[in-house]
């Protein structure tokens, strides 16, 4: 039976910056007057202090912790934590901060560009996540527009669900729409497999045209980037309806991320997408 009702939380990559200027105590302080209480960690470095201190947070403002991020392998020319490298830290940081969730942020690198690499990465990746369920962990894979490639006619990530039975997923509806599907109607195709779900807007900014002399390189690079991250609410997506789709499909966190702001402070931007989601009904989705 389908639940009544999520959690709206904040993906902390949104706020990443923020996070190194204030620390993580101040920042999570903030997070909660603003009225989230629940928070995913992703591109922020899990040192003991930062461990230390989103717990802390989490215990005195309320906050619970959805889900934490590291990738299977070390990433080339990224940092973070790797499950092959540093599986027993991850574990041990999973079990402070009181989730039993751990996300894949995106296909390594050396992957893409390849069925038969990307299938290894499924191969290993599922293994790892039965290897966490020993561990009461569940481990899921964040989409971009780069798995709705297509091979022998079918969806990259489609052929990563059909070949994995241990590891779930974590839609974002941006990316789905950037990959060319309804993300209300794909997210219904992962129903049952998905306890996390990114909302994420997207809308076409205006066009700003680089100052003369008129040069093509930099105007196609202008052009290509009215493609832009909205504030929930504010860009052209079905927010409700996805949310509802991944509420009926199993998702029981509801992850607000904002790759950019553009300038705005984000924890502002955070401001905007609380209010538009209290107006489409859902207020009591930021209480735990």
């Amino acid at each position: 039976m389908a639940q009544n009702k999520g959690l709206i939380g904040i993906q902390m990559s949104t706020i990443k910056n923020t996070l190194a200027e204030r620390g993580a105590y101040d920042t999570l302080k903030a997070c909660a007057e603003l009225g989230y209480h629940c928070i995913e960690i992703s591109q922020i470095p899990m040192t003991p202090e930062n461990v230390s201190e989103m717990k802390r947070a989490c215990d005195d403002f309320g906050i619970k912790v959805s889900s934490c991020t590291a990738s299977l392998d070390p990433m080339p020319g990224m940092p973070g934590e790797s499950l092959s490298t540093d599986f027993d830290k991850i574990v041990n940081d999973c079990k402070t901060l009181d989730t039993n969730m751990l996300r894949i942020g995106m296909l390594p690198i050396t992957c893409m560009g390849s069925r038969e690499r990307a299938l290894d990465f499924v191969k290993r990746a599922d293994e790892m996540a039965e290897r966490l369920g020993e561990h009461g962990i569940d481990l899921y894979y964040h989409n971009h527009h780069i798995e709705f490639v297509k091979y022998d006619g079918q969806y990259l990530l489609d052929i990563i669900k059909d070949n994995t039975k241990h590891m779930g997923f974590e839609l974002d509806t941006h990316w789905i729409h950037r990959g060319g599907e309804n993300p209300v109607e794909f997210i219904k195709g992962y129903a049952g497999r998905i306890r996390l779900l990114h909302l994420k807007d997207y809308r076409i900014g205006e066009l700003v045209m680089p100052e003369p002399p008129f040069e093509i390189k930099k105007f196609m690079g202008a052009f290509a980037g009215v493609v832009q991250f909205a504030e929930v609410g504010e860009g052209s997506l079905p927010i409700k309806e996805c949310i509802e789709a991944g509420l009926a499909g199993g998702s029981e966190y509801f992850l607000i991320e904002q790759d950019d702001t553009y300038g705005r402070d984000p924890l502002e931007s955070l401001r905007i997408s609380r209010d538009n989601l209290i107006k489409l009904g859902y207020g009591d989705w930021f209480e735990l």
